[in-house]
């Protein structure tokens, strides 16, 4: 890291002179880019994790995922930048290459093969695992960062009405327990979170939960290179379709010059995780691609499985009561189905949803105590992952086997309506680009309803309605 990133960071720690302490409740993403705010509003800010980081960008076992594929979305990237900035320079010098989401993705999806040119809708495609090691090594320059590794929390600390939380309960790798103070703590332990069953014990109520499951799971296995011509192409991805092919595959371009398989099936037809299963599931894909990359290469891993992906929503934003000092931010509160490749931006989102509400809490420095925050935060992250929410469980609502809550008819609605522009984006370069931007949270999904995009969509309506008897057209396979 040079010198100039290090003294920005520097720079930009400690502009708060109050002696409070904040505590953070995971070191995944979500933990790690809230600690990044906490810093600009508490004198110390203590990491809490229960593995031991590794000293290079590899998987650690607390993140089961972390041998699959991540992806991180533009506007994920874009914050990651304001919050960090010169990472994404970082990024391009550990090799992760760049990519264009139109020129360098190729994608088959309802409409066919979506359409390939130039739109400056650019990330850089690399592990989870790269981009938490630099976020945790600008971390480690802020001298009020402190990370307690191999720590778990076992419990909260509360004032003597239970109304505010005073601090954490840790047991350390030795299995001494400590109490740690503090006037805030986050809670981004993940799907695991214990929150729910500690605001019983407090004498409160547990929050509702929503639950969608399509009952997907996927396989991944890393690959050096891949067999065949060479790829015209920096991602791949043969989408599912409902309601009768669960089956599909993703080609990933990572740091290294390696590359990334992932199959995916949904309604519980896992891709199996041996070297003949996995190659004969791809082999069934509706279009080669996949087969065709891997059949001959040569892998530098495991067949690693993951099938841990139901949408569960907690809503936290619905209690009546909600302890003082204390809230509760990424999988924690909303966990998406991993395959959207969500996660890693809406954690960002939250961060700065997170730096919001303090700013506001703050402002004027007159209210230097942080009653109503908590609910406050909460309403407003809910407000956050709204629209994330809506895009995954709405997708997974097309497949029969899907369980938990169901759609509504609006959500139906929307289904037909999302169908059209899909049929359209095969074709149009200009719905094709607002489609990629609203899944790059870059545009709401109300782009979809703007004049331009409404006229192709109902003209194509109306064009199929008059000419019933013609065949859709074929996917075309290249």
């Amino acid at each position: 890291m040079s010198h100039l990133k290090i003294a920005k960071d520097t720079e930009r720690q400690g502009a708060v002179g109050n002696g409070r302490q904040a505590i953070v409740m995971g070191g995944s993403i979500a933990g790690l880019l809230a600690a990044r705010v906490l810093t600009d509003h508490f004198d110390q800010v203590t990491i809490v994790e229960r593995d031991r980081f590794p000293e290079k960008p590899e998987p650690r076992q607390g993140v089961p995922q972390s041998h699959q594929l991540h992806v991180l979305l533009t506007q994920g990237q874009r914050i990651l930048e304001q919050l960090f900035p010169g990472l994404t320079d970082e990024l391009a010098d550990n090799g992760a290459e760049s990519v264009d989401w139109t020129a360098d993705y190729q994608w088959l999806f309802l409409g066919g093969w979506g359409p390939k040119f130039p739109s400056g809708i650019i990330t850089r495609t690399c592990t989870r695992n790269l981009i938490e090691a630099l976020i945790r090594q600008r971390l480690a320059t802020y001298n009020s960062i402190k990370f307690l590794e191999a720590g778990t929390v076992t419990g909260l600390l509360t004032n003597k009405g239970n109304t505010a939380v005073t601090g954490v309960r840790v047991r350390e790798s030795n299995g001494t327990e400590v109490e740690l103070p503090a006037q805030f703590v986050v809670d981004a332990s993940g799907r695991y979170s214990k929150t729910p069953q500690w605001l019983q014990g407090l004498g409160y109520e547990a929050p509702q939960e929503t639950m969608v499951n399509s009952f997907l799971g996927y396989a991944s296995r890393w690959y050096q290179s891949l067999s065949g011509e060479p790829l015209d192409y920096k991602v791949l991805y043969l989408m599912p379709k409902a309601p009768n092919k669960p089956r599909g595959g993703v080609i990933y371009r990572v740091e290294g010059d390696r590359w990334i398989v992932t199959l995916a099936g949904v309604g519980r037809d896992y891709p199996p995780t041996d070297e003949a299963g996995f190659l004969e599931f791809a082999h069934t894909l509706q279009s080669p691609e996949v087969y065709e990359a891997i059949k001959d290469a040569q892998p530098i891993s495991p067949i690693y499985g993951y099938r841990r992906t139901e949408n569960r929503l907690l809503h936290y934003e619905r209690l009546s009561r909600f302890p003082e000092n204390y809230v509760v931010v990424g999988d924690a509160a909303c966990a998406f189905n991993p395959v959207y490749g969500q996660g890693m931006t809406v954690a960002a989102l939250g961060a700065l949803t997170l730096d919001q509400c303090l700013k506001q809490h703050f402002q004027g420095g007159s209210n230097q105590e942080l009653t109503g925050l908590g609910r406050h935060f909460q309403k407003q992250l809910a407000k956050v992952n709204t629209v994330p929410w809506l895009m995954a469980t709405s997708d997974d609502f097309r497949w029969s086997t899907t369980e938990g809550s169901k759609p509504s008819p609006i959500t139906r609605l929307l289904h037909w309506y999302l169908d059209q522009v899909m049929l359209v984006a095969g074709e149009s370069t200009e719905v094709y680009k607002v489609l990629i931007e609203v899944i790059h949270f870059l545009k709401p999904p109300t782009a979809f309803l703007q004049p331009s995009i409404l006229a192709q969509v109902l003209g194509q309506v109306m064009n199929r309605h008059n000419n019933a008897d013609v065949a859709p057209k074929s996917f075309r396979t290249s």
